[in-house]
């Protein structure tokens, strides 16, 4: 492991002399190119010299334990030791867990679409907090959440939302959220009083780019219609809503949000293409023997990863067993305790797997 990381430490100090080089500088794509490398590098080049920096302390520190001769002084030297020895454990697993192979989509900004399940109004009301909930959550992180589709119904809630979250990391850190939300309140709908179970499904896509994703244009037919509002009812005259269906996997986009018909096209061809990265991943993962199974997950719409319970202001997450008795936070977007727990969890699986 040292090796590898002075080779990567190496790498950093090289790339800094090469996007400081006005050879360099003069190729702006060249240049990009080794910013955003030397820029990955950065966490892992830091740590280690952070822990470079311990091991020679605790060098120093055992050396002078060895001389010495003052008890007192020894106590104190000792004390500085044994945090010291602390230190670099817990750098140590540090850098493991920086050293595993990273997710090459993690760096992707979100397609998140969220559909009402069982339940009704209450589960399409449901899914707009689950939307409010993201949306805060992104806007805490300094994140751009950009709605691309929605099919409102009477009484405010989603059928169906697909929104763009575009910003640093943001796959990264929602990846986990795919699954089945269950929420367990007395409906706003309901006179009586009584609790209700309802659910909406979360999917967390990366959103793909070009290169990610080769579509052959004959495999695509593009369906232009006019935009419905609730209940089904014409809002406007002109063919503006857009329907992409790709013939191969089947998959079927619509968008009608936009006025233009060009702009619903875009969103569409967006929305497709990360839908086609994300099952190519997916038959990928089934036809590695060796795929991962974690107890973390990040696909299977079908399960029910998490519960909203009103009455006792809890939420839990099922897959570590974390329940929280804050779920108005958590509804306000504050979602970090619950998502660092999925991702050191998930990380810890994978050390498993490597040591």
């Amino acid at each position: 492991m040292l090796d590898k990381l002075a080779g990567l430490e190496e790498k950093y100090e090289e790339l800094q002399g090469l996007i400081g080089d006005p050879e360099t500088i003069s190729n702006l794509d060249r240049w990009r190119q080794y910013v955003k490398a030397h820029a990955e590098l950065g966490d892992v080049v830091g740590v280690y010299r952070d822990f470079k920096k311990v091991v020679k302390e605790i060098q120093e520190a055992k050396a002078l334990l060895g001389e010495e001769q003052d008890e007192e002084m020894r106590e104190l030297v000792q004390t500085e030791l044994d945090a010291l020895l602390e230190k670099k454990v817990v750098l140590e697993q540090r850098l493991k867990v920086l050293l595993l192979p990273s997710d090459p989509r993690d760096g992707k900004n979100v397609i998140l679409e969220i559909r009402a399940g069982t339940g009704g109004e209450e589960a399409a009301l449901f899914a707009a907090d689950l939307f409010r909930m993201y949306s805060r959550y992104a806007e805490g992180r300094g994140w751009k959440t950009e709605i691309l589709n929605v099919n409102y119904t009477d009484i405010g809630g989603f059928k169906e939302l697909i929104c763009l979250i575009q910003g640093k990391g943001a796959y990264s850190r929602l990846k986990f959220e795919s699954g089945v939300h269950r929420v367990q309140r007395i409906p706003t709908t309901e006179s009586g009083g009584r609790i209700h179970t309802s659910a909406s499904t979360v999917a967390v896509l990366p959103e793909a780019e070009e290169v990610d994703v080769d579509i052959d244009p004959n495999d695509l037919r593009i369906d232009v219609f006019c935009a419905s509002g609730h209940g089904g009812q014409s809002v406007n005259t002109t063919q503006s809503a857009v329907r992409i269906t790709h013939i191969p996997s089947g998959i079927v986009v619509s968008m009608q949000d936009e006025k233009s018909q060009h702009k619903n096209k875009d969103k569409a061809m967006k929305v497709l293409m990360a839908r086609l990265l994300d099952r190519a991943q997916e038959e990928h993962q089934q036809k590695t023997a060796s795929a991962r199974k974690s107890m973390v997950g990040s696909g299977d719409r079908s399960e029910r990863i998490r519960t909203y319970n009103f009455p006792q202001n809890r939420v839990t997450d099922h897959r570590v067993g974390l329940t929280l008795h804050r779920l108005d936070a958590a509804l306000e977007g504050d979602l970090d305790e619950i998502i660092d727990t999925l991702v050191t969890t998930d990380q810890a699986e994978r050390l498993k797997q490597v040591e």
